[in-house]
């Protein structure tokens, strides 16, 4: 396609089955009604380069009301800002932040016609997810450059949430890279187009009206990578795979790494330079229709024979991802070599403070 969308309101070339992203913009300031609250979680779209670890835990609850909530944001406050006495962090919280986040069930009890309140179809491989690993009530997700205090803080904030049990969770790392920019489990290059600044954000991450205006809906899908037999096989074919190069991420169409994914761009013999199969093919927006995704995703390693990737993406409408993976089921070469072990969706509450707690919105 010689002619592409904008960014705005598209996916371009992204990788749902294996990105890991972030894009940042500053929270929005204080409002005069609530001080010290902001619009957003952070974890999100905050900070702008993520920080290098990360560690999530799904829950089942059966407690019969949120009114827990606001005493889990004073904790989740008291360990981010380092108001904590009991030890947790003892260095203090560094670069801690902790995102808070609820599942469908949870969200319809309250109103069905809440964003979030909607569970994710079945995709293609899901058959392989053990039971009780494709849903959830509650996601707590922490991250931070020091790996060590993250178990310690889940741990401290679990024990809050009443009548829970684990589903399951995973700790997780993410490589160097320039601004947005890390290479995921494969040596790809993602991160490369995502939405950028207030406006593209408010688009298509922020739910923008009603309680919940702030809130994001995020989807969860720990993937797991057939990474050795991946990289058995050449660069050429590993990059025809992708739809992009390997060592600078640029599409095989053409131009440098934050150009647009041509998908009419042909060799002099007459064959698509971005493969019929392509990543980067199957996910363009002239097929999905899909808004922009914030991809926010971490690689994991428990072990030789189970690495891969924790996809994690947040949008305002829950179409954005189920499109682009129903797409992606169809035509990825990709998926040949990722099988899903843990999946779901959760609504990230909107910012909270002392003065307006976790969940007030509800």
């Amino acid at each position: 396609m010689s002619e592409q969308p904008t960014r705005r309101g598209v996916i371009i070339g992204t990788a749902v089955g294996i990105a890991g992203l972030s894009a940042g913009v500053a929270l929005t300031p204080p409002s005069a009604s609530s001080p010290s609250t902001s619009r957003f979680q952070p974890g999100i779209a905050s900070p702008e380069v993520p920080q290098h670890f990360g560690h999530l835990v799904v829950l089942a609850t059966t407690a019969p009301t949120t009114g827990w909530l606001a005493a889990l944001g004073e904790r989740v406050l008291d360990l981010t800002e380092g108001r904590d006495a009991t030890g947790v962090l003892p260095d203090g919280p560094g670069d801690l932040t902790v995102t808070v986040a609820l599942g469908p069930r949870l969200i319809a009890a309250v109103d069905p016609a809440l964003p979030g309140a909607t569970a994710l179809p079945g995709f293609a491989k899901d058959d392989a997810i053990p039971a009780g690993l494709a849903s959830g009530d509650v996601l707590l997700t922490a991250y931070a450059s020091d790996p060590t205090v993250l178990q310690a803080v889940l741990d401290d904030l679990v024990a809050l949430v009443p009548e829970s049990s684990r589903l399951w969770e995973q700790a997780m790392f993410r490589g160097p890279g320039e601004g947005s920019k890390a290479r995921n489990p494969l040596g790809f290059m993602d991160g490369i187009i995502v939405p950028h600044g207030a406006r593209e954000l408010d688009e298509s991450v922020w739910v923008g009206e009603g309680a919940l205006a702030g809130s994001t809906i995020c989807v969860i899908r720990r993937l797991q990578l057939n990474t050795r037999e991946f990289r058995s096989r050449s660069v050429r074919e590993r990059e025809a795979v992708i739809g992009r190069t390997l060592v600078t991420g640029a599409p095989l169409s053409g131009g440098g790494p934050d150009a647009q994914v041509d998908l009419n761009a042909k060799t002099p013999e007459g064959e698509f330079r971005v493969p019929p199969h392509a990543h980067a093919r199957a996910a363009h927006p002239s097929f999905t229709g899909s808004s922009l995704m914030l991809r926010r995703s971490y690689s994991f390693d428990n072990g030789p024979d189970d690495q891969g990737l924790v996809f994690i993406s947040f949008q305002n409408d829950l179409k954005t991802f189920v499109a682009t993976q129903q797409r992606l089921d169809e035509v990825d070469a990709l998926m040949e070599i990722a099988t899903p072990t843990a999946s779901g969706t959760f609504l990230v509450l909107p910012g909270f403070s002392r003065e307006s707690p976790l969940g007030s919105q509800l």
